[in-house]
C-alpha cells in the first residue's frame, strides 16, 4: 500500500473516531438535562403538641412501641399467638404483598430503559430465484444460493431530556408507596385483630357478669316463691322476680350472638374458616397500658399511610417531567454487526463481516394540543396528590386526638362508674334486707336489681372501650413503624 493510501486510510479512521467521540460527548453532556420541576416535599400544618398531651402520662420507657410487635405491650399470650398468625395466613395481607412485588417488578422494567437493548439473530437459508424476474442476467446471476448470517443489533434511547430517568423516579416512588401501603395494611389488620379480641374478651366479662346475676336472680325467685306459698308475698311479686330473671337470660343470649360474630371475624383475620375456630371464654380484667403518643412532627415519619401519600406526590411530580420531555426530540442510537456468507465454512471470517451505526431523531411537529393536555393533566394530578397528602396528615392528627381524649375521658368515667356500681350494690343489699323483713314490696328489689346490673354492665363496657381505644391510639401513631423501613432503591 502506498503512503498516500495509508495516510488516507488513517485520516478516514481518525475522522470516524472523532465523529463518534463528538456524538458520545454530546449525548453525555445533554443527558444531564432533565426537564420538569424539582421535587420538594409538600408542606403540611403540624401543631407543636397534641391538645390532649397536657393531661397525658408518658410511658416509661419512652420506646415502648419501638419494636414491630406492638401488641406485646398488652402481655397477653393468646393475643400474641393470634397476631403472629396474621403475617402467615391473612389473605388481604397476601394481596398487598403481591401488589408490592408488582411495583418492584415495574421499577426493574423502568430501569431497563437506562441501558441499550441488544438482540442476536442467526439464520440459514437456501434460496431459488426466478429466472423470469426483471433485469435477470442469465450469464452472471445465480438462480439458487445459500445465505448464512449471524448478527447482533443494539439500540439505545439517549436520555437527553431525562424522560427515562423521570420514569425510573416515578416507578421508584410508586414502589416505595406500595411498600408503605403494605405496612399500612399490615398495621390495620393487626389493629383490627386486637380490637376484635378485646371486644370478645369484654363480652366474656359481660357473660360472666350475667351468668352470676342469673344465679342470684334464680335464688331471689325461689325466695319469693317460698314467701308466696307461705302467704307472705303476692303473685305479682313472683311475676316481677320471674320477669327480671328471664330478661337477664335474654341479655345473656344476645351477648352470645355478639361474641360469635367477633370470634368469626378473628378466624377470618388469621385465615381460618370460622367453623373450625373457637376461643375459650376469658373475661377481660386488664387495664390499658400507658402509650406514648410522641410529638405531632413524629407522626409524619411514623404513619405508613402518610409516607405512601408523600411518595405518590413525588411520583406525580416525576410524571410532569415525563410529560414535558415529549416537547423535545427523541434521539435513538442504533448499531448492528455480524457475519454473512454464502458458505458456512467462510461465515466467521474477516471478509464476511458487516456492521452499521446510525442514529435517528424524531420530533412531533403537530399533535393538536395532545402534549399540552398530557402536561396539564400531570400538573393537576400532582395538585390532587398534594391535597390528598395534607388531608391524610390532618386525619392522622384527628385520630390521635380522638383516642387520646377517649382514653382520658373513659378513665375518669370508669372511676365514676365504679362508685356508681358500689352505690348500686349497697342499695340492692338494703332493698333485699328490707324485703326479707317485710318492710317493702319486691318492686323495690327489682328496681335496685336493674340499676345494679345496668351499672355493672356499663362498667364492663367502659373497660372494653378503654382497651379498644388504646389499640386505636397505637394504630393512629403508626404502631412502632418508621419511614426508615421504606426500601431505598
Amino acid at each position: 500500500m502506498s503512503r498516500y493510501l495509508r495516510r488516507k486510510t488513517l485520516a478516514r479512521v481518525a475522522g470516524r473516531r472523532t465523529f463518534a467521540g463528538l456524538i458520545c460527548l454530546t449525548v453525555f453532556v445533554l443527558s444531564g438535562c432533565t426537564v420538569g420541576p424539582k421535587y420538594v416535599r409538600p408542606s403540611a400544618e403540624v401543631p407543636a403538641d397534641y391538645k390532649e398531651a397536657g393531661n397525658w402520662k408518658p410511658a416509661q420507657p419512652r420506646d415502648a412501641l419501638s419494636k414491630g410487635k406492638w401488641w406485646e405491650i398488652y402481655q397477653d399470650p393468646q393475643l400474641n399467638t393470634l397476631e403472629d398468625r396474621i403475617s402467615v395466613s391473612n389473605q388481604n395481607l397476601k394481596i398487598a404483598q403481591a401488589q408490592f412485588t408488582q411495583a418492584r417488578a415495574a421499577l426493574k422494567i423502568s430501569r431497563s430503559g437506562l441501558f441499550p437493548t441488544v438482540t442476536g439473530n442467526a439464520s440459514a437459508a437456501r434460496l431459488q430465484q426466478s429466472q423470469n424476474r426483471p433485469l435477470f442476467n442469465n450469464s452472471t446471476a445465480k438462480t439458487n444460493y445459500s445465505d448464512y448470517t449471524i448478527t447482533a443489533d443494539a439500540s439505545y434511547e439517549a436520555d437527553i431530556w431525562g424522560r427515562v430517568r423521570r420514569t425510573v423516579e416515578a416507578s421508584r416512588s410508586e414502589e416505595q408507596a406500595s411498600a408503605a401501603d403494605l405496612a399500612s395494611v399490615e398495621l390495620s389488620l393487626h389493629a383490627e385483630l386486637a380490637f376484635d379480641y378485646f371486644g370478645l374478651r369484654g363480652l366474656d366479662a359481660q357473660m360472666a357478669l350475667l351468668s352470676s346475676t342469673v344465679v342470684s336472680y334464680e335464688k331471689a325467685l325461689e325466695l319469693t316463691q317460698n314467701r308466696y306459698h307461705g302467704g307472705l308475698a303476692s303473685a305479682v311479686e313472683v311475676a316481677q322476680a320471674q320477669t327480671i330473671l328471664e330478661t337477664t337470660r335474654a341479655l345473656a343470649t344476645d351477648v352470645e350472638v355478639q361474641r360469635a360474630a367477633f370470634e368469626h371475624a378473628i378466624a377470618v383475620l388469621i385465615g381460618q374458616p370460622p367453623s373450625t375456630f373457637s376461643l375459650p371464654a376469658v373475661p377481660l380484667t386488664t387495664l390499658p397500658p400507658s402509650i406514648p403518643p410522641g410529638l405531632p412532627s413524629d407522626l409524619l415519619e411514623r404513619r405508613p399511610d402518610i409516607a405512601a401519600a408523600e411518595r405518590r406526590v413525588q411520583e406525580a411530580n416525576a410524571r410532569i417531567g415525563i410529560a414535558r420531555a415529549a416537547y423535545f426530540p427523541l434521539l435513538t442510537l442504533s448499531g448492528s454487526g455480524g457475519f454473512e456468507s454464502a458458505a458456512i465454512t467462510t461465515l466467521i471470517q474477516g471478509p464476511s463481516g458487516l456492521w452499521s451505526v446510525g442514529g435517528a431523531a424524531v420530533e412531533t411537529l403537530f399533535d393538536a394540543g395532545r402534549r399540552r393536555g398530557v402536561s396539564d393533566q400531570a400538573i393537576a394530578a400532582r395538585e390532587q396528590f398534594v391535597a390528598n397528602y395534607r388531608q391524610t396528615v390532618l386525619s392522622a392528627f384527628q385520630e390521635v386526638e380522638d383516642n387520646l381524649a377517649a382514653l382520658r375521658i373513659l378513665e375518669e368515667e370508669a372511676k365514676t362508674e365504679d362508685a356508681a356500681v358500689a352505690a348500686a350494690q349497697r342499695s340492692l343489699a338494703l332493698s333485699e334486707n328490707r324485703y326479707r323483713g317485710g318492710v317493702t314490696s319486691y318492686l323495690e328489689v327489682t328496681v335496685a336489681q336493674s340499676a345494679a346490673l345496668s351499672d355493672e354492665v356499663t362498667a364492663v363496657n367502659i373497660r372494653t372501650r378503654r382497651m379498644t381505644s388504646s389499640v386505636l391510639l397505637i394504630k393512629a401513631i403508626g404502631g412502632g413503624w418508621n419511614v426508615s423501613q421504606i426500601p431505598r432503591v
